[in-house]
Parts: structure tokens; C-alpha cells; sequence
């Protein structure tokens, strides 16, 4: 017979893990070597047997002390509870129920967690709407109009869905539970998997004779005209939530809530990141060259800056506390990064055209540049290589 695995070395963990840790560990193992999980496969089965035997002896403080003590020779020979079960283990008394009820849950469709009637009072359920605001509107927030479909009670039935004269009656398969149990066949026995009642869906109770203004929904759907205070500061793909105005709740539970997202249109001249606005802003050679004011936009109008002389294009301007507020206090505001690009002209008149060259004849002239003498000058100066000796000392 081979020779045992450590315990701990199957289950991953070190020999200090605490039950929490052997717990998560096992039920990892258990969810992935389950024979329902791998069916015919002897490997699966033999990690899943292995692991189950490791979590036995380590979930026992008892015998998690033997095997510290002696290790695979204090269950051997009938030692430590050896006998039934499978490999000749006896799993009685080892705490497997909430593993197994997790394990048989995820594999049945159900789960033992699960325990509580669903015929309690409950919220109902979110709407979700979209509303398109402009770039001005998400900065300063504004009011809009949603016309969007409300549930309400049905005025016929009160919310019963029964037809008027009668009441809902209690559910025959779930006795008025919402749940109803069943049972599967495992290596272990039987296993308790309790489920949703599939014919009052988790309410207790079943309507025999249906209120025909709401087919037995309860509820009446009609189209409604909601306001949404859209507020300063918000950002494309934000929500706003309004309570009070989603899907009616059941058995008496309250209304669930409308989430209205809000999608921003692009700007033709702003560009937006967290609470800073960006731009860019032209400005003439002259303006550039000698300085003075640039009329630049941002959300709050035209302001004036005063250019520095010398100023070089892509230069940087901050206009501070000219961005989006916060959404927390309106009242603090980001800033505004403004990019100046000098912008070259297309179109001279002869004048303005006699007037650059002569600006250029005092600042450089480079309008007239000598491409010959600079060859020449370039010759000149230009190093003789090796075979320009070489041709020269055969001249010799």
C-alpha cells in the first residue's frame, strides 16, 4: 500500500491553520474532486476521498492531537475511530454539514443556506433610466424631465391580484412555507436541499382566481413624468438615485429605487478630468512677442489674461477655481488649464507682408540665407578621408 500524504500537505494549509482555514481549504478541495462533479473519474475521486479523510482527523481537535503526536500510526489498526465510511474512515461526528450543504447547493441548483420563507415582506426591485444632459449642465446641474412606466397598486384588488370577492389561498406544495425540500443521494446520505417554491415563487401563497384589470400582478403599469435634480459637479456615467420610484415591493415590502444615469455630450471646446476643465486658446506672434490681454472662454464666459512677453506656444496657464465644483460642496470649484498656441497667419496684405521682412531683416534675417557661400564654407572645412590621402601620396 503507498505510503499517506501528510494531512496538512493535502489540505495546503500549515500546521498552525485554525479551523477557518481548514474549512476553506476542504471546501475548495471538495467543490473540485466531487464525484458529481467528475463523474468516472478515479483520480477525482481518490483527491476527493484524500482530502475528505485529511479534513476529518484535522477538524477534530482530538484527533487532530493524536496525528500531530503520531502521525498516519495513531489511526491505524483500528486506532482513533477507524471503521465505516469509505478508505475506513468513520466521518461521524466530523462537522460537515454547512460543507456539504454549500457543495450540494452549488451542484443541485439550490443551497442549505438558504433556510428563511420568501414570503416576508421584501423591496421591490431597481428601475434604471438614462438621461443626456449638456457639458454647461453637468457643471452647474440643472432640472430635467423623465417620462418613464411606474407600477402601482391595482385599485380593483388592493395589491391582492385575487378577483374581488376572493382572497389568495395558501400554497398546497409549500404549505405556505415559499420553500419546499428535497433530497439527494450522496456517498454520505442523504443531503437536504431546500429551493424556492416553483408555484407560489417563495410567496406562501397561490391565487386561484385572478383579478382581471392586473392579470394577478397586483399592480397596473401607466407611463409617469419624474423630475431629476441633476446636481453642479456630476460626471458622464454617474448615477442619481431617486427613492421611492422602482418596482412596487411584495407582501407589504417598500418600493425599490430609480437609478437614472446620466451620459454627458462632448463639448466642442472643453475637455474634463475629475474636477479640472482643459482648453486651448490662440494667440497672435504680436501677443506672444510683446504680451498683453487674450480673451480666452470657459464655462463661466470670456475672461481676460494678461500674456507675458516672450511667451512660447504650448505654454501653460492655470485660471484657478474656473472648473467643475465638487459634488460634496459646490461651493469649491477645480480649475481651469488653458494650453496658448500661437497661431501663424494665412492670409497677409502686402503691407503686413513688407512689414515682416523687415521686422526680419533687424532680428535675424532669415528670410535671406546664402545656401552657396554656406557650401562653400562647409567645404572648407571638411576633413580629408583615407582615400584622398592615399590618391595624393601616388600624385607625390
Amino acid at each position: 500500500m503507498a505510503d499517506k500524504r501528510d494531512y496538512y500537505e493535502v489540505l495546503g494549509v500549515d500546521k498552525s491553520a485554525d479551523d477557518a482555514t481548514l474549512k476553506k481549504a476542504y471546501r475548495k478541495l471538495a467543490k473540485k474532486y466531487h464525484p458529481d462533479v467528475n463523474p468516472g473519474d478515479k483520480e477525482a475521486e481518490a483527491k476527493f476521498k484524500e482530502a475528505t479523510e485529511a479534513y476529518t482527523i484535522l477538524s477534530d481537535p482530538e484527533k487532530r492531537k493524536q496525528y500531530d503526536q503520531f502521525g498516519h500510526a495513531a489511526f491505524e489498526n483500528g486506532g482513533g475511530g477507524a471503521g465505516g465510511g469509505f478508505g475506513g474512515f468513520d466521518f461521524n461526528g466530523a462537522d460537515m454539514g454547512d460543507i456539504f450543504g454549500d457543495i450540494f447547493g452549488d451542484l443541485f441548483g439550490g443551497g442549505s443556506r438558504s433556510r428563511r420563507a420568501n414570503n416576508g415582506p421584501m423591496k421591490g426591485a431597481n428601475l434604471r433610466a438614462r438621461v443626456n444632459i449638456t457639458f454647461e449642465e453637468a457643471v452647474f446641474g440643472c432640472e430635467k424631465e423623465l417620462e418613464i412606466v411606474l407600477k402601482d397598486e391595482c385599485t380593483t384588488c388592493h395589491g391582492t391580484g385575487a378577483k374581488p370577492g376572493t382572497s389568495p389561498v395558501t400554497c398546497p406544495k409549500c404549505h405556505g412555507e415559499g420553500q419546499v425540500v428535497y433530497t439527494q443521494q450522496s456517498m454520505f446520505g442523504m443531503v437536504r436541499n431546500v429551493q424556492t417554491c416553483p408555484d407560489c415563487h417563495g410567496t406562501g401563497k397561490i391565487i386561484k382566481e385572478k383579478c382581471s384589470d392586473c392579470a394577478g400582478t397586483g399592480y397596473v403599469a401607466s407611463k409617469k413624468t419624474i423630475q431629476v435634480s441633476i446636481p453642479a459637479g456630476i460626471d458622464n456615467g454617474q448615477s442619481i438615485r431617486i427613492r421611492g420610484k422602482g418596482e412596487p415591493g411584495t407582501n407589504g415590502g417598500p418600493r425599490g429605487d430609480l437609478l437614472v444615469e446620466v451620459t454627458v455630450s462632448r463639448h466642442p471646446v472643453f475637455g474634463r478630468q475629475d474636477m479640472h476643465i482643459f482648453s486651448t486658446a490662440p494667440i497672435s506672434f504680436a501677443q506672444a512677442a510683446l504680451g498683453g490681454d487674450v480673451r480666452i472662454k470657459t464655462v463661466d464666459g470670456d475672461v481676460l489674461y494678461n500674456v507675458k512677453p516672450g511667451t512660447k506656444t504650448d505654454t501653460k496657464v492655470r485660471l484657478k477655481g474656473k472648473g467643475v465644483p465638487s459634488l460634496r460642496n459646490k461651493q469649491v470649484r477645480g480649475d481651469h488649464y488653458v494650453t496658448l498656441v500661437i497661431q501663424t497667419p494665412e492670409k497677409l496684405s502686402a503691407e503686413a507682408k513688407e512689414a515682416l521682412r523687415k521686422f526680419d531683416a533687424l532680428t535675424g534675417n532669415t528670410l535671406n540665407q546664402d545656401i552657396d557661400s554656406e557650401k562653400t564654407d562647409k567645404k572648407k572645412g571638411k576633413k580629408k578621408g583615407f582615400m584622398d590621402k592615399l590618391k595624393e601620396s601616388f600624385e607625390d
